[in-house]
């Protein structure tokens, strides 16, 4: 792994548009940045890109249908865009590519049902999208593929929880599945589904309930993170609590590793950033005691065992969309103040 001295922030130019809850895709040195909310709440259909080596901003033709909290990918020369809620917060059925060379938008394949809140990869060109939440505000388990070639959704079987706002990860051929919520309940559930015999397996569930926690996948080890405690049932005076919690399941062994005191993280914090870049996991901003938005950072070497500070982010920022490129991990947008134009870059610095 990277040592602590390795990291460093990346500053872009901000965004023309302050935004939270936006979805972010990088393609080839472009960072593309849609819809989200603006100050009023209201769902944008504003597109933006960023030209990483030129550090300039792009205004897009905006998205036919304006959205906030959709699932984007970048597709070849398609950046494809997937349900989230319209300007009436209602979830949206709709899917729409943005052709990079024609410089312009098209409707494809709509979903079955209204998704806000899906979780979805891609694997061989194939985007699976796992779960969401309907125009009933419940839970689904749907689990459908879509084939840019046919532009055809296809259904898959469903999942053994049905959730939204979960943290997906593709390791081999397993889509695993983590977190998320029902209604304003976290979800402990942790399920994969093999790609090969499209079939569920339910592993043992996260040790503890927490909203607003972070997950990430280093090195085949599943990591859920922090969050919100919630009081238990029986405990009527305590009130929600920030934990600075760290439960790992390695698949291997099958197992979640009993919280350790030794290996919590330093900062207790909820609804940040986290992924993995230089071989540690990586904790970013998010909510914490502070009265403002938390700028620290701190990383987990998986050979040391240990959380380590990193660099602070130069905007504290919660609720902010990321995206990982090549030795780049971007924090996109969020909440400082108001919605944020913030674009910063975890970056590996070539340390010699």
């Amino acid at each position: 792994a990277a040592g602590a001295g390795a990291f460093a922030w990346a500053t872009f130019p901000a965004m023309p548009t302050r935004r939270v809850y936006c979805s972010a895709a990088h393609r080839d040195g472009q960072l593309f940045v849609l819809g989200g909310c603006g100050g009023g709440g209201r769902a944008l259909g504003t597109a933006e890109v960023l030209d990483l080596p030129a550090q300039r901003w792009t205004t897009l033709p905006p998205l036919p249908t304006p959205r906030a909290g959709a699932a984007a990918l970048a597709l070849g020369k398609q950046i494809l865009v997937v349900g989230g809620v319209d300007a009436a917060q209602s979830p949206l059925a709709s899917v729409e590519v943005y052709h990079v060379d024609e410089g312009k938008w098209e409707k494809k394949a709509a979903l079955a049902q209204p998704s806000m809140g899906i979780s979805a990869v891609q694997r061989d060109g194939a985007v699976y999208a796992l779960g969401g939440m309907g125009a009933d505000t419940s839970p689904q388990a749907l689990v459908r593929v879509y084939e840019p070639a046919k532009d055809h959704w296809q259904p898959l079987p469903s999942m053994p929880t049905p959730c939204y706002g979960a943290s997906a990860f593709l390791q081999g051929n397993k889509i695993f599945i983590l977190g998320g919520r029902q209604g304003k309940l976290p979800v402990t559930a942790f399920e994969a589904f093999d790609l090969e015999t499209r079939s569920w397996t339910r592993y043992p569930s996260v040790p503890s309930r927490r909203a607003f926690a972070a997950c990430a996948m280093a090195d085949g080890v599943v990591f859920s993170l922090g969050g919100l405690q919630q009081p238990g049932p029986h405990n009527f005076y305590s009130r929600p609590h920030f934990v600075n919690t760290v439960e790992m399941f390695d698949p291997a062994q099958g197992v979640w590793r009993k919280p350790n005191r030794t290996i919590r993280m330093k900062e207790k914090r909820a609804d940040f950033v986290a992924g993995c870049l230089g071989g540690r996991v990586v904790a970013v901003g998010g909510l914490g005691n502070q009265s403002c938005p938390l700028d620290s950072v701190e990383g987990f070497s998986l050979s040391l065992k240990k959380w380590e500070p990193l660099p602070p982010m130069p905007t504290g920022r919660c609720s902010c969309s990321s995206c990982l490129a090549p030795s780049l991990l971007f924090v996109i947008g969020g909440v400082a103040q108001g919605p944020s134009g913030a674009v910063e870059a975890l970056c590996l610095r070539d340390v010699p």
